[in-house]
């Protein structure tokens, strides 16, 4: 089982970046907790972030080649508006779980509105760097749901 967890724009600035909404773990640690956690479920994970959409829509495609089970996507401010994005990830056969480390429905407006969430299996928001392993075992539960 091959799960990618895709990391958008501006979350690389993980741990420097507002600590009140995000707290001050990296990305780095983020994608070793990430890791490590699909090693106990069995699954192998390949961890991407970019700062370019363009980037990003490349990505998503090739993982029609590379076998794909699942996607799970921190899509950042993308998350709100990148319809290339959305259309990119709706062409997968594969799950699509979205998590964001704060509850995007408790900040400014503009933040409660996901182009994603239709696509995707579920949405996990809130819980800092769990979101990510919460959103890692629901991605495996639903691989193993359709196996």
């Amino acid at each position: 089982m091959k799960i990618l967890c895709l990391n958008g724009i501006n979350l690389n600035m993980f741990g420097k970046r507002d600590p009140a909404q995000y707290g001050t773990i990296t990305l780095a640690q983020i994608d070793a907790q990430v890791k490590q956690l699909g090693q106990e479920l069995g699954a192998e994970v390949e961890c991407f972030q970019t700062n370019f959409e363009g980037d990003m829509v490349e990505k998503i495609h090739q993982a029609h080649a590379d076998d794909i089970s699942a996607i799970m996507i921190n899509a950042g401010a993308w998350t709100h508006y990148s319809y290339g994005i959305r259309d990119a990830l709706a062409i997968l056969k594969c799950p699509i779980i979205e998590v964001h480390m704060s509850n995007i429905h408790a900040r400014e407006a503009f933040r409660h509105q996901s182009v994603i969430a239709e696509i995707a299996r579920g949405q996990i928001a809130g819980f800092g760097v769990d979101s990510y392993l919460l959103g890692l075992r629901a991605a495996v539960s639903a691989v193993q749901a359709t196996a």
